[in-house]
């Protein structure tokens, strides 16, 4: 059994905790500053709960120490902390970052590590790049690859078309830094909440615009191999709108702490959620100029008997997957390693990955010892 440390409390971090927990195969540690949020933590399997303040180095890895892994389920800016403190202990390191600056540390402190540091595990970036460089991998030469994730109200009921389903901080910010893309073969930096579109899926029309860090670390992986690539966060249509006048025109883009509770005190959360993935990507095989369309939408529902947001479960599953293909020698045991270096397949075939299956009901492989059998139906509707 493998001892795991999972550092925060909120809804994805339940969520983790409450896949491996179920799982039989890892021993848990949640740790959290905030004894109110281990206390609210959303799992009924047994952990260890920790009060530390993850700025504290000491107290930290002191937690950390003999732990095969430190998941990161906290906000961004508190990556820095977590991924010292895991290089310190010499424990493997996983998180669910878009944050491009904290990717860029990561990858620093990776260089001659003797532990795995595996950053962007969520969904965006996380599986929507493995679905990306899956496709890519399917054409002789690539002209463009456009990936498009969002996480949506099936509901909406505001001007914004919108609730939130995950960190306000991490929203904020990937509406706020800047965005890598390859444009005409050469990598560039554009401004997030600009070239907007929209699509239809499924007859729902959809808006896109570019967003920070949801490509990962694609753009350096695939630079002299595709014409274009870029990210874009879906919504519906009028979002991008509304956000442009409040970050640039009220310019509360230099208030994010203002911005963060003015959504959270109007935009209600909700677990009637779905999140999309949507990948296209056109090219040429055997000298024929062909496209190949990855679509799939994932449901907010009960798991292991209590009701999650598609935004949880997806996130939690890609990371849990990550983890579990970690821990059974089938990624890099060392180094920094890239979300596309993870097979597509493998991913889907794995117990947590299968949430992405589409079409297709999940079942939880619970060992014998565990004493009942909990059954996830309905995942990766489309």
């Amino acid at each position: 059994m493998r001892d795991i440390a999972i550092v925060g409390a909120g809804k994805i971090g339940s969520m983790i905790a409450d896949f491996l927990g179920h799982s039989g195969d890892y021993r848990l540690t949640v740790i959290d500053r905030s004894s109110e949020a281990l206390d609210r933590l959303e799992t009924k399997t047994q952990v260890k709960r920790a009060v530390i303040d993850i700025n504290n180095a000491v107290q930290l890895q002191a937690e950390l120490k003999g732990k095969f892994a430190v998941l990161s389920a906290a906000p961004f800016q508190l990556t820095p902390a977590i991924v010292t403190a895991a290089k310190a202990m010499g424990v493997h390191y996983l998180d669910l970052s878009e944050d491009v600056a904290n990717t860029r540390l990561i990858k620093q402190l990776a260089e001659g590590a003797s532990t795995a540091f595996i950053p962007q595990c969520g969904l965006a970036p996380g599986f929507i790049t493995i679905v990306g460089h899956e496709l890519a991998r399917h054409f002789d030469r690539l002209q463009d690859l456009r990936l498009r994730v969002g996480a949506l109200p099936q509901y909406p009921s505001n001007a914004l078309n919108y609730n939130l389903t995950w960190s306000t901080d991490g929203v904020i910010n990937e509406y706020c830094e800047p965005c890598e893309v390859i444009a005409n073969g050469e990598m560039h930096e554009v401004p997030a909440l600009e070239e907007r579109e929209e699509f239809s899926l499924d007859g729902i029309t959809y808006e896109a615009f570019n967003t920070s860090g949801g490509i990962g670390t694609l753009c350096e992986t695939l630079k002299g191999r595709v014409q274009n690539l870029n990210y874009r966060t879906i919504r519906y249509p009028g979002h991008a709108a509304i956000m442009k006048a409040l970050l640039q025109d009220l310019r509360l883009r230099e208030r994010r702490d203002v911005l963060k509770d003015i959504l959270e005190n109007a935009l209600p959360t909700t677990l009637q959620d779905v999140v999309i993935v949507f990948v296209t990507v056109t090219g040429w095989k055997q000298s024929r100029f062909v496209q190949e369309t990855y679509a799939n939408k994932v449901y907010g529902q009960t798991v292991n008997g209590e009701p999650r947001s598609a935004i949880q479960i997806t996130t939690a599953a890609g990371i849990c997957t990550v983890l579990d293909m970690l821990a059974k020698g089938k990624l890099p045991q060392q180094g920094f390693v890239r979300q596309e270096e993870i097979g597509l397949e493998p991913f889907l075939q794995n117990r947590f990955g299968r949430v992405y299956a589409t079409n297709a009901p999940m079942t939880m492989e619970v060992p014998e010892h565990m004493n009942e059998v909990r059954h996830v139906s309905g995942a990766g509707r489309h």
